[in-house]
């Protein structure tokens, strides 16, 4: 599902800066760390709470939801308010069409993974067409010719697979995610071209750019719905976390269920 359409959407927006790093360094503390986990509890009902919760780390995980907060309200949301004041809307659509396009190599692959070929076809020509008729993803020309955006990525194939998800974490520069997803991410960064740019060029300074304006446009896209979730919301932690992962369990179903021809419906 598009990080534009769904409302914990901007779950993706925090993946766009320091991912790996962060991703792994808390990988590797929970993991080596068993103390921080909360024992689950002796009552019937709470215990049934806490396994459909499936989020042991609570205490650290609520700690480094308040950290992203603080950054949010700091510099994230005015910098994302001055975005969409000063960039005109189609200017903020090509930087979402650049950013979708250079992720269609992992969509692919992981389309491919899942044993999906009608997905991964799709995928495949929108990568094509984009970055050539697309003048390297500027336009989303692929859309146009039939070819919708659509999102799949390695922790979404790993669920086809069956793989666990593992305890349920939140990581400042990530958002949500759980252990599955955190590795799927990780692969999903080497399927992904952009970072191989060689130096020279002016190449790597298009990374840099690339990686930054997506990470601002991602928060401009999804700041409204954040604002109004703390608005709304007794308990925005406990909100974000039911809603992520039911938002996940659906995508990896919507996957298992994908069972179309390999020929486009405007064929």
């Amino acid at each position: 599902m598009d990080s534009r359409q769904d409302g914990i959407g901007y779950g993706s927006a925090w993946k766009r800066c320091t991912r790996v790093t962060a991703g792994s360094l808390a990988l590797m503390l929970l993991s080596a760390c068993g103390s921080l986990r909360n024992p689950p509890p002796k009552d019937p009902e709470a215990l049934a709470d806490y396994k459909a919760a499936n989020d042991p780390y609570e205490p650290l995980n609520r700690d480094m939801y308040n950290v992203q907060m603080w950054a949010y309200h700091k510099a994230l949301r005015p910098i994302a308010k001055a975005w969409i004041w000063a960039v005109p809307t189609p200017v903020r659509h090509s930087v979402a069409n650049i950013n979708e396009t250079w992720r269609e190599p992992a969509v692919f692959f992981s389309d491919v993974g899942a044993g999906r070929p009608r997905r991964a076809g799709d995928s495949f020509m929108r990568f094509a067409i984009n970055m050539s008729a697309g003048v390297a993803g500027f336009f989303d020309v692929a859309s146009l010719v039939g070819y919708k955006q659509h999102e799949t990525d390695p922790g979404m194939t790993m669920g086809t697979w069956g793989v666990p998800t593992g305890p349920y974490l939140f990581i400042p520069g990530v958002g949500p995610t759980n252990f599955r997803d955190g590795a799927g991410y990780a692969i999903g960064q080497g399927l992904t071209p952009i970072n191989y740019v060689p130096r020279g060029y002016g190449l790597l300074s298009f990374n840099w750019a690339y990686n930054i304006l997506g990470t601002v446009d991602g928060f401009a896209n999804t700041v409204d719905q954040i604002d109004h979730l703390e608005q709304d919301s007794l308990d925005p932690y406990s909100y974000i976390r039911s809603a992520w992962q039911q938002n996940r369990q659906s995508q990896v179903d919507a996957l298992k269920d994908d069972h179309r021809a390999t020929t486009p419906d405007w064929y």
